[in-house]
């Protein structure tokens, strides 16, 4: 074979292998931003139930296209805390059903619209002022970039001088015997674990199978491999994180190769089994047809029967994993539950965030009782103090760490209901931040006034002690209209907060009447107007949260 002959066929490979993975991509963020709340609602279905939870992870798994992102998302959510290791391997398992479906979609007689279905897809993705149907186009060339990647793969395989160079490796390879069994679940577990995609081994496979050079037993027996090299993945994911989360990625590695290794020594029954079962639903068809759909066949088969058989012991297998992997003595403290492995998915990264800011108002929330509680005992109690400091500079970081986390997730391509929701959420992390740093400003000034020994009047401790409810039961209202979603608390937030500025102008001025009658200490004076002025701005910041839940700018 000649090096220019060589140079071109790599370049078919290399190319149809990059616009197939490329098309996986495409298709997975389209349907992903064009099912986004979908998606939300089923993580969100997730039950102790281990039938639910695997009917939602094989549910997620069909819409982002990927058992591997689907793991890896799970993985994540076990190292927040989201989600029991039970609910973990109910999902893995669901997963492994929901990632066979690409098999089928190449089964479609459309193998040869590839490139057309790219192309008219392409117009309506780039056009397009509607973004549902600009996303639903992104998916639509995702699956004409699939069989265009596919058939240019395909054409490398054709030719003659490569077919024989791949005719003598499968024959080193034969699937009728246990040890040739062996080496072509090996060669799929290896080229999963390089790619770190089932698909594109599943469609390197097929574009091999369609040019006549490989036969099905031997596809088959590279699918059985497959199954445990895309377990690599969720490994990786795995480090660095918690011990739950290693749990789950060690589950979903137990179900793959236990799954494989008993199927093993039935291999050729099962083969017969799948070709049996494809002949009399297709009798008829294209060979390369018939060899892709008991192709698809033999992957779904897989997962159900290994499903079935292992979804009645998932209590046992969570118990096996907790064995294998020991509690940590102390687990490494995270200040946020952001995982940057949620990050493929963006739907799903938008809602942990949002649980982040809602935690940052209810630290607002704690600071807030806690400086009530000081000011309104005889002596300073300096354990809320520190308490009070701690949340302030532990809010400084969460709030950096939610917007760090956030300008990653705006990076991607995404729909318009996540860009205005991860803007909305940086403007209400900024705002809760904010109010928390004038709450310590209060509490320092209270502080000050204490170590000076200086007094306010009875009327005035009554006064400031109402303002604070009155200003901490405002902020209580507006995260809760965070937390709901709640729109239509700006209109409340508007008419309270106005009550609560005239609250502090009454105050204001009763105080400087009185000060200019008795003479008080002009530091006292200080303190008290500027204590005044924080929790005014305590309520503007509220409001501003309130208006960025609304949508105001």
């Amino acid at each position: 074979m000649d090096a220019k002959l060589l140079i071109e066929i790599l370049m078919k490979l290399v190319g149809g292998l990059g616009i197939f993975l490329l098309g996986m991509k495409h298709m997975s963020e389209g349907m992903q931003a064009v099912a986004g709340n979908r998606l939300r609602s089923l993580i969100g279905a997730v039950t102790n139930n281990r039938i639910m939870a695997c009917l939602v992870g094989t549910a997620v798994t069909c819409l982002i296209q990927s058992s591997s992102v689907t793991t890896v998302m799970v993985v994540g959510f076990v190292n927040s805390g989201f989600m029991t290791l039970i609910q973990a391997i109910g999902v893995i398992i669901g997963a492994n059903i929901g990632t066979t479906i690409t098999g089928w979609i190449l089964v479609l007689k459309i193998g040869k619209w590839g490139l057309p279905i790219l192309g008219v897809a392409a117009f309506f993705y780039l056009f397009s002022k509607r973004e549902r149907l600009r996303f639903t186009a992104m998916a639509i060339m995702g699956i004409g970039m699939v069989f265009f990647g596919l058939q240019t793969m395909s054409s490398g395989f054709k030719n003659d001088a490569v077919k024989q160079v791949l005719e003598n490796i499968f024959s080193l390879m034969d699937a009728g015997t246990y040890l040739g069994m062996l080496k072509c679940a090996a060669v799929g577990c290896i080229a999963t674990m390089i790619v770190q995609s089932s698909s594109a081994t599943l469609g390197v496979t097929i574009a091999l199978g369609m040019t006549g050079t490989m036969d099905f037993a031997t596809g088959a027996a590279i699918i059985l491999g497959l199954n445990i090299g895309t377990t690599i993945t969720a490994f990786l994911a795995s480090l660095g994180a918690s011990t739950n989360a290693k749990r789950a990625a060690y589950a979903h590695i137990l179900f793959n190769i236990i799954g494989t290794l008993w199927l093993l020594p039935f291999f050729p029954k099962y083969v017969e089994l799948v070709e049996g079962i494809v002949n009399v639903l297709k009798p008829g068809g294209e060979a390369a047809q018939v060899l892709t759909a008991k192709l698809a066949l033999t992957h779904t088969g897989f997962n159900v029967i290994n499903t079935i058989l292992f979804l009645p012991f998932t209590g046992v297998l969570s118990r096996v994993v907790t064995w294998l992997v020991k509690e940590k003595r102390k687990e490494i403290p995270h200040l946020t539950f952001l995982d940057v492995r949620m990050l493929e998915t963006p739907s799903i990264a938008i809602q942990q965030s949002l649980d982040e800011v809602n935690r940052m108002g209810d630290h607002v929330a704690k600071m807030l009782d806690a400086l009530r509680s000081i000011m309104s005992s005889e002596a300073v109690n300096e354990e809320l103090v520190k308490k009070v400091f701690h949340r302030e500079e532990v809010l400084d970081v969460v709030q950096k760490e939610v917007t760090e986390f956030l300008d990653h997730v705006l990076s991607g391509n995404l729909p318009h209901d996540v860009v205005e929701a991860s803007h909305r959420q940086l403007r209400i992390a900024d705002e809760y931040e904010s109010i928390s740093d004038y709450v310590a400003t209060i509490l320092k000034l209270y502080l000050k006034k204490e170590k000076a020994g200086l007094k306010f009047s009875v009327a005035e401790c009554e006064g400031m002690l109402k303002l604070h409810t009155q200003a901490a039961e405002y902020v209580a209202m507006v995260k809760g209209g965070v937390g709901e979603g709640a729109v239509e608390v700006l209109s409340k937030a508007r008419s309270q907060g106005q009550a609560l500025t005239h609250a502090v102008k009454e105050l204001r001025n009763a105080h400087l009447e009185a000060t200019g009658t008795d003479g008080g200490s002009p530091l006292a004076s200080l303190i008290f107007t500027d204590m005044l002025n924080a929790y005014r701005r305590v309520k503007d910041h509220a409001l501003n949260i309130a208006e960025a839940l609304a949508g105001e700018k």
